[in-house]
């Protein structure tokens, strides 16, 4: 080999313009320094919380309003019920956290925050700055297990707020829900607090992962509210996230059919699952994006 062909054969070990490639076990030790991450108390404060309601009813609620077609139901399972909660809901678009602000009876509104993925929101400063303000956001750390979110959740419960909270995690792909992680439901147990079941439907088909913008046409979006759960004196947080998921696929098939019709179903344990069908990804997300029915507002047992 001469030395040109030497030459070439050690450039492919480089990575030119950029670091060489080196395993990490040779790379010198860099002791972690602690980031205490974007602050957003001033978002919660008198002022901030003023501003945060003139955002969303002045704002947000009729830019929504104009580019979906929304259908509120169930807020009214809220009225006698004192807070702090924990409002949770399944997942499926950048729209969740904005409707459920949107709808939100004042009493509960001027009092919640939203747990927001801090790789995403709390990436740049013109997003930390809006998601804490617009949503009174708090920043949950999923490639750390969330520990410190659940620290400001708890700071936040005990100062009388209330959470936003969607404990499949991330975003679905394909607009089924996923299985509930436990997060939520070890709060309730620890601090003692009701969680409030929601369901979204029509989210997913009007602006799925990958949008930035509703799809044109005003799609339809319904926004419905359940009966606020309770942990059970022994209750272990599996089985509280399991009551959790079932109220969520519940108000699904309250959305599909009548509430009478879906109260039949869920006693005689045959609500239909939120899951999806087997197959491949190309199957499940074709179900997924079936359009949602226009329809008016159910009758007296919808």
């Amino acid at each position: 080999m001469g030395v040109r062909d030497e030459l070439k054969e050690m450039a492919t070990g480089f990575r030119w313009g950029r670091r060489p490639i080196v395993p990490r076990s040779a790379e010198p030790f860099v002791e972690e320094t602690y980031d205490e991450g974007f602050p957003t108390d001033w978002a919660r404060t008198k002022v901030g919380t003023a501003v945060r309601r003139a955002i969303l009813n002045g704002g947000m609620e009729p830019l929504v309003r104009n580019e979906v077609s929304l259908r509120v139901y169930g807020t009214e399972m809220l009225d006698d019920v004192e807070g702090p909660l924990i409002f949770f809901s399944n997942h499926s678009s950048h729209l969740d956290a904005t409707l459920i602000m949107c709808t939100l009876p004042p009493r509960f509104q001027r009092r919640t925050a939203v747990g927001a993925a801090r790789d995403y929101f709390f990436d740049v400063w013109w997003r930390q700055a809006f998601t804490a303000l617009v949503y009174g956001g708090f920043a949950i750390d999923r490639a750390k297990g969330g520990q410190g979110a659940i620290d400001k959740a708890r700071e936040l419960v005990r100062d009388g707020w209330s959470l936003v909270v969607f404990p499949e995690g991330t975003r679905s792909l394909d607009g089924h829900v996923q299985r509930f992680r436990h997060g939520a439901s070890r709060l309730a147990l620890e601090l003692g607090i009701g969680a409030a079941p929601i369901a979204i439907v029509g989210a997913y088909q009007a602006m799925p992962k990958g949008r930035a913008w509703p799809r044109p046409g005003r799609p339809p979006v319904t926004v419905r509210y359940g009966r606020v759960l309770y942990p059970a004196e022994g209750e272990t947080h599996q089985s509280l996230s399991k009551r959790m998921h079932q109220a969520v696929t519940e108000l699904f098939d309250e959305d599909r059919t009548t509430w009478f019709e879906a109260v039949g179903r869920a006693e005689r344990g045959e609500t239909p699952t939120l899951a999806g069908p087997q197959g491949p990804s190309w199957l499940r997300t074709w179900d997924g994006t079936r359009p949602i029915p226009r329809r008016g507002r159910p009758g007296a047992w919808g």
